[in-house]
């Protein structure tokens, strides 16, 4: 029996209104190649945008990033079509990702605004993850975890906000917030 079929796979969130989620995700990502597990992070809402930890996936081993957005932020009121498009176009690569069990570890970035959103549809991404192969561990990043997916997670970590630099007007810095 092959380690993958014997590790079990469990379904984590990062949500919150604080700082350092997706971060997070990618340190377990760092993890994951470091044993040499197979990971791949598939990013909604997020697209053309180089962001610093981004660009170090890319010198890792085992490790991959997609991502299907604009680089321009999604009206919540009035979602244009191909904000919608992208995420359901995103949710397609992720089911088949997850499916094929060729990743140990899936990250869906900005899931959970997606869903806020209503971009794509809730009870089809909770199946996708809950039909996943025994081994392929999920991670969902993003502010506004709806309930259905933190019932369903096996670890939930809320990050939040106690100060922040921009309340300073101290804008995003490279290498320490992009």
């Amino acid at each position: 029996m092959t380690e993958k079929k014997r590790r079990i796979g469990l379904v984590q969130v990062y949500t919150g209104n604080g700082k350092g989620k997706t971060t997070a995700a990618l340190g377990q990502i760092l993890r994951a190649v470091g044993k040499g597990q197979k990971a791949i992070i598939i990013q909604f809402m997020k697209g053309q945008i180089q962001y610093g930890e981004l660009s170090s996936i890319d010198h890792l081993p085992g490790a991959e990033i997609e991502q299907f957005g604009r680089p321009d932020f999604v009206d919540k009121e009035n979602p244009a079509k191909v904000d919608i498009e992208l995420a359901v176009e995103g949710l397609e690569r992720a089911k088949e990702v997850i499916e094929s069990g060729d990743y140990d570890l899936v990250v869906l970035d900005e899931m959970n605004i997606a869903l806020d959103y209503k971009l794509l549809d809730e009870d089809k991404v909770l199946e996708i993850i809950n039909g996943r192969p025994e081994h392929v561990e999920v991670l969902l990043t993003g502010r506004y975890a709806p309930p259905s997916v933190i019932n369903m997670a096996d670890l939930v970590t809320v990050m939040c906000e106690v100060k922040h630099p921009f309340m300073k007007g101290i804008e995003a810095r490279e290498g320490i917030e992009c």
